[in-house]
């Protein structure tokens, strides 16, 4: 019979996509005698309604036990990368220093951060610098030393 003349109520499952239940409690040689699968007595072997999700019998509860998450989380809050002064002396002097040069260097791993330039340390070269923020102390000893300190976006 062609499909575009089958009806709701004569459409049959593809052979083999349907199982009949499986029958418990019909003897040991079934391999699901005795017990039926339930283990020996109890509150869980019985007919009936079993415990709700996650009872321990009474038992004070894991959910509750945990400690629960307090305080505010800003969803606003930028992660920066922390460059200090001291790691960019082995630059050449004069040159630009830009966040795909300090990755290129191995002073920073991944460049999917901002980058903030921290005054640790000292320069002895003049540079010009490009990062996403500079603490004031870190654009002060930039410009002391000669070079210059650019905020890029």
């Amino acid at each position: 019979m062609p499909a575009h003349s089958l009806s709701a109520n004569q459409l049959k499952p593809p052979p083999g996509s349907r199982h009949s239940r499986k029958r418990v409690g019909r003897g040991n040689a079934s391999g699901h005698g005795t017990y039926s699968g339930k283990g020996m007595k109890g509150q869980k072997a019985r007919a009936g309604r079993k415990p709700r999700r996650g009872f321990e019998g009474g038992q004070l509860p894991l959910i509750r036990r945990l400690a629960r998450k307090r305080g505010f989380v800003n969803i606003f809050r930028v992660e920066y990368t922390p460059v200090n002064l001291a790691r960019l002396d082995k630059f050449p002097a004069g040159s630009t220093i830009s966040p795909t040069s300090l990755q290129e260097a191995g002073v920073i791993k991944d460049s999917g951060k901002p980058i903030k330039i921290l005054a640790d340390g000292e320069l002895t070269k003049s540079f010009t610098i490009q990062a996403h923020k500079f603490s004031q102390t870190a654009q002060e000893k930039i410009e002391a030393a000669g070079g210059r300190a650019e905020v890029i976006t």
